[in-house]
């Protein structure tokens, strides 16, 4: 069947993106003073998607909206379009793991028009199949070695590390089946990834908990390298320890020190209410570790989940962050960064929701939230409260407050340090509505959190609160 000049062009334009040739794409000039608009066309391929390029999101916007602002962008090489959520991705080059999916809707591409002749489409069609074929044969050619080298060495337990330089145990995927009796137990289970507790008989039985990610979600592997990278470079009391992972073929795991006194979740909403003692330790040392995170490690990171699921006890009931499946990785010379919404309900701060820069100060807003709930022993939204307006515990805090009814956010869970509890109390709700502020540049650092919990530094009266963004529905 004869192919027309459309369908031709088309063909070249999908040879040269999923052979990973994005450079032979036409760039588009970033001289302000000939942007090239005009020259430029789009083409669209339906269900397609290379995960992990996109570097900037608008919600809610058109098909016609996200074409005309990747046209205006001289980065912007394809936009995807999703129409049932109105999503509108931009990615650059390179782009890469080109695949088929039928929930990413439309992808943009943005093309130079009719630059190309017949006779050099022609040519350029010839060429590119040919690569395509080399590449393909190439592909073969090394799957074909590594299977035969995995399968002569199939007795050795240890694999090649994804990340040089770091003390971690690189697992198989059998070791880690094994230690956790074909991944039997449990421990927690999220949106993309479940843990499960093991036992490392070649450890003298210690114990681990393996973090299984979802093959259904798959991750890039760039993205699990570099998750590896941010959680293998740390080294603090607070956090909790990486020991090793597994990244064989669809199986990614990762494989932490095992926490015996489960979550602050469970610790703070049972029935047995901890005292206040212990609850200012835990508020102070989480603070400490997330100071780690954003100011002492070699590599800033933004852990975007901060909430008391993620917040382990060990042993003495010490404080120790988990669950870095989110974070965001800075690098040095970068204190802000653009991504998807990540994170938990009630714990998100505003800036996710507009498109902003994402800081380190979304951390402190999740912090704010769980130091509410740590000082009254309650979830930060109860829809079965007495009240209504003790449903949204921010919200009825700052009423209590600002009402000088502090007695009513003590009444249930005071203890033997009652009258210390009392007299703090107003020094941790002041603490928590600073780290609340809507606007994150009036958001204190983790430092100086730090620092005020520890009363090295004035806690002084925070800014009135008008309104409250806190997202739970």
């Amino acid at each position: 069947m004869r192919m027309n000049k459309r369908d031709r062009r088309l063909l070249i334009i999908i040879i040269k993106l999923w052979t990973s040739t994005s450079s032979l794409i036409d760039s588009q000039s970033c001289d302000k003073a000939s942007s090239e608009t005009e020259h430029f066309e789009f083409q669209e391929l339906q269900f397609t998607d290379w995960p992990g390029g996109d570097y900037e999101h608008f919600q809610p916007f058109n098909k016609e909206q996200c074409k005309q602002s990747c046209l205006a962008d001289c980065f912007c090489a394809i936009a995807i379009f999703n129409e049932v959520n109105s999503d509108c991705w931009k990615k650059g080059i390179p782009l890469f793991n080109g695949r088929i999916n039928k929930d990413v809707g439309v992808a943009l591409v943005k093309i130079r028009k009719d630059t190309l002749t017949p006779a050099k489409e022609k040519d350029s069609l010839t060429l590119l199949i040919i690569a395509a074929v080399i590449i393909l044969i190439s592909t073969n050619l090394v799957v074909f070695i590594i299977t035969h080298l995995v399968t002569s060495h199939a007795k050795v337990n240890r694999l090649n590390p994804v990340v040089q330089g770091m003390n971690l145990k690189c697992f198989t995927f059998m070791e880690l089946k094994e230690a956790t009796n074909g991944f039997k137990e449990v421990l927690g289970c999220g949106a993309f990834a479940t843990v499960f507790k093991g036992v490392l008989a070649s450890d003298n039985g210690k114990f681990i908990a393996v973090k299984r990610l979802n093959t259904v979600v798959k991750e890039n592997d760039l993205e699990f390298k570099a998750e590896v990278s941010a959680i293998g470079g740390t080294n603090h009391r607070n956090l909790v320890q990486l020991l090793g992972f597994c990244n064989e073929g669809q199986h990614q795991l990762l494989v932490y020190e095992y926490i015996s006194n489960g979550s602050l979740a469970t610790f703070l909403f049972g029935e047995s209410r901890p005292i206040w003692n212990t609850r200012k330790k835990i508020a102070l040392r989480t603070a400490r570790g997330l100071l780690y995170l954003h100011e002492e490690c070699s590599s800033q990171i933004i852990h975007c989940d901060i909430k008391p699921q993620n917040i382990l006890l060990d042993d003495s009931f010490t404080a120790r962050i988990a669950d870095f499946g989110v974070a965001k990785l800075l690098k040095s010379d970068q204190t802000r960064t653009t991504t998807r919404i990540r994170g938990t309900k009630g714990y998100v701060a505003p800036e996710w929701f507009k498109s902003l820069p994402v800081t380190v100060k979304v951390d402190v807003y999740s912090y704010s939230m769980v130091l509410l709930e740590i000082v009254c022993c309650r979830k930060n939204y109860e829809p079965e409260a007495p009240a209504e307006d003790q449903m949204i515990l921010a919200d009825w805090a700052y009423d209590c407050y600002k009402q000088k009814k502090l007695h009513l956010l003590w009444q249930n869970v005071g203890d033997d340090q009652e009258i210390d509890g009392i007299e703090k109390l107003e020094k941790y709700l002041m603490i928590a509505f600073w780290c609340i502020q809507e606007d994150p540049s009036a958001r204190p650092t983790i430092k100086k959190v730090t620092q005020m919990l520890e009363g090295t530094v004035e806690v002084s009266v925070p800014p009135n609160l008008s309104s409250l963004y806190v997202q739970y529905k």
